[in-house]
C-alpha cells in the first residue's frame, strides 16, 4: 500500500469514512484528535529499505527536535568511518631512563579518547583484573620501583571544550550529562547518597560521595519529598569546583543514591592509579601533571585497547549513553585532523551524509547525543539514513545490530509479544516535551521498512505517550 499523507489534507481524510481506513490510519486519527497531542508537532516516514519507496508520510520534511535519536546519524557515521572493528587506545609509558629500580623521568599516560575505560557497562574487559591493577604491574615488570619525576597525563588529543556549548544548566551536572574526555574514566560519573527525614519538606544529609572527587564542593539543597521518585538535580559548570543539588528524594531513606557528572575525570585518574601504583611498591617522587607530551620523549610500555566500536556503539544505543556518543563526535574529528574537536566532527559527519546524496538542509546537528535542544533533523533524513546503513553499508550487521528490539535496552516498555523475534528494531529519543522512535520494522507481510516517528511540544505524559506511539508501531507492523 502507498499512502502520500499530508496535513492540509488530514479533515478531507477525517470524513472519508472509518470504513476504508486501516487501522493504522484509525490509530493515527485517534492519536492527532487527541487534545494532549492536537497542538503538538509530528512528523512521521516509513518507507521500504530495498526500494526507497514511500509507505507513509505526515510531515516528513518538517524539522524537528529528535533528542536521542540523533545517536542514531552519530552512531552509523562513526561505524563507517572508523570501522566496526576500530579501538581507542591509551598508552602507557615513560620519559628518561630507568637505572637500578628508579625511573630517572616521568611516568607518563596519553589519552586515546576511550570512552569506556572503567566503564560499567564493560566489566568483563576493564576489571577482571582492574585495568589499573594491570597497568602497575606493568610499571613494576619494567623494573621501575621508584620514580623521581612525576606522573604526566596528556589529554591534548581532545580540545578542552569538555561539554557541548549548546547542553542546559539542569543538564551538565547530572550523569546523562558527563562530557568527554581524552582520559575518560569510570563513565565520568560518581555517585552522592543521602539520607532523608521520614517526614516530607525536610533537609536531607549527603552521607557519602564515591567515588570521592578531590577539590568538589557540595552545597545540598535536597529536601524530602513523599514522591517515590529521584527528582534531585546536580548543578555546576564543567570547569567549577563547586556543586549545587536541589530538588527532592524520598522521605524515609537511610540511603538515597543518585549519579552526577564528573568534571574532572583526569585527576581522579591519576589519584587511582597512585593507589595501585603503591599496592605494587611503586611510589612517586614528583607531582601529578597535565601537558602535552612530545613523541620524542615518549618510551611505550603497554597499550591499553577499548572493547571493539561495534560493542560500544551497541552500549550506546542500547542504553543511549550521552558520553559515548559525543566521544565518537571528537574521536572522528580526531582521527580525521589530529584533534578532537567538537565542531570539526559534527562537520565530517554532516558532509559524510552530503556526499552519499542525503540534504543536509534537513539535518542541524549540534552535538552527537541528541541532548541539545538546538538540534533539528526530518523524519526523511532519519530513514534516509537507516535505509543506507540496511541496504549499503558494509558494517550493516554491526549497526543494525547496535539497536534494541521491544523489551530490551530503551525499548524495554514495549512488548516482546507485539513484536515478536526482532520485527522491531528502533532507537527511542526522549527529553521535556519531547518522543521520538526511528529504526525498522519488519511488517507481517514481510516487508522490510525504515521509519521515524518524532513527536514535539506535547502536553501528556510520557508513559502515556509511549503507549500511544507503541499502539501505532503495531498497527506499521500489522498493515505495512
Amino acid at each position: 500500500m502507498k499512502v502520500r499523507f499530508f496535513l492540509v489534507f488530514f479533515f478531507i481524510f477525517l470524513n472519508a469514512g472509518l470504513n476504508a481506513q486501516t487501522g493504522f490510519e484509525k490509530q493515527l486519527q485517534h492519536f492527532l484528535s487527541h487534545p494532549d497531542y492536537k497542538n503538538a508537532s509530528v512528523g512521521i516516514m516509513v518507507s521500504e529499505v530495498e526500494t526507497g519507496n514511500t509507505v507513509f508520510e505526515l510531515n516528513a520534511g518538517k524539522l524537528l527536535i529528535p533528542a536521542s535519536v540523533m545517536k542514531v546519524v552519530t552512531s552509523a557515521t562513526a561505524l563507517e568511518i572508523l570501522g566496526a572493528d576500530y579501538r581507542f587506545q591509551t598508552r602507557l609509558g615513560y620519559s628518561g631512563k630507568i637505572e637500578n629500580g628508579t625511573l630517572k623521568g616521568d611516568l607518563i599516560i596519553i589519552g586515546g579518547g576511550d570512552p569506556a575505560l572503567g566503564s560499567e557497562y564493560f566489566k568483563d574487559h576493564y576489571f577482571a583484573p582492574h585495568f589499573l591493577e594491570t597497568w602497575a604491574k606493568q610499571i613494576r615488570t619494567a623494573g621501575i620501583k621508584r620514580i623521581q619525576g612525576n606522573l604526566v597525563l596528556d589529554g591534548s588529543l581532545y580540545d578542552s571544550e569538555k561539554i557541548p556549548r549548546t547542553w542546559i544548566w539542569e543538564d551538565m551536572g547530572n550523569y546523562y550529562g558527563a562530557g568527554p574526555s581524552a582520559l575518560t574514566v569510570y563513565d565520568n560519573q560518581f555517585r552522592i547518597s543521602f539520607r532523608s527525614p521520614a517526614i516530607a519538606g525536610l533537609p536531607t544529609e549527603i552521607i557519602s560521595v564515591y567515588p570521592k572527587i578531590e577539590g568538589l564542593n557540595f552545597k545540598n539543597e535536597v529536601l524530602s519529598s513523599d514522591d517515590p521518585r529521584d527528582m534531585a538535580y546536580v548543578f555546576g559548570s564543567p570547569f567549577d569546583n563547586n556543586r549545587v543539588i536541589r530538588g527532592t528524594i524520598p522521605k524515609n531513606r537511610s540511603a538515597f543514591t543518585i549519579k552526577a557528572s564528573n568534571p574532572f575525570p583526569e585527576n581522579l585518574l591519576a589519584d587511582d592509579f597512585l593507589k595501585y601504583l603503591a599496592n605494587e611498591g611503586v611510589f612517586l617522587k614528583g607531582q601529578i601533571v597535565f601537558e602535552k607530551v612530545l613523541a620524542n620523549s615518549f618510551n611505550l610500555l603497554f597499550i591499553n585497547e577499548s572493547p571493539a566500536l561495534a560493542e560500544i556503539v551497541k552500549v550506546l544505543n542500547y542504553e543511549s549513553v550521552n558520553l559515548f556518543a559525543e566521544h565518537l563526535v571528537k574521536q572522528v574529528a580526531a582521527e580525521t585532523t589530529g584533534i578532537g574537536n567538537p565542531e570539526t566532527g559534527l562537520k565530517i559527519i554532516s558532509e559524510f551524509w552530503e556526499n552519499r546524496g542525503l540534504d543536509i538542509r534537513q539535518l542541524f546537528m549540534e552535538d552527537g547525543s541528541g541532548l541539545s535542544h538546538f538540534n533539528a533533523v526530518s523524519p526523511v533524513f532519519l530513514t534516509s539514513v537507516l535505509r543506507y546503513m540496511a541496504k549499503t553499508s558494509k558494517i550493516s550487521a554491526s549497526f543494525l545490530g547496535s539497536l534494541p528490539t521491544a523489551g530490551q535496552g530503551t525499548l524495554r516498555q514495549f512488548s516482546s509479544q507485539n513484536f515478536p523475534g526482532k520485527t522491531l528494531l528502533a532507537k527511542s529519543g526522549s527529553m521535556t516535551r519531547v518522543r521520538c522512535y526511528s529504526g525498522y520494522i519488519s511488517s507481517k507481510s514481510g516487508k522490510n521498512l525504515a521509519f521515524c516517528i518524532m513527536v514535539n511540544h506535547f502536553s501528556d505524559s510520557h508513559q502515556k505517550l509511549i503507549s500511544e506511539l507503541e499502539n501505532l508501531l503495531v498497527e506499521i507492523y500489522n498493515d505495512f
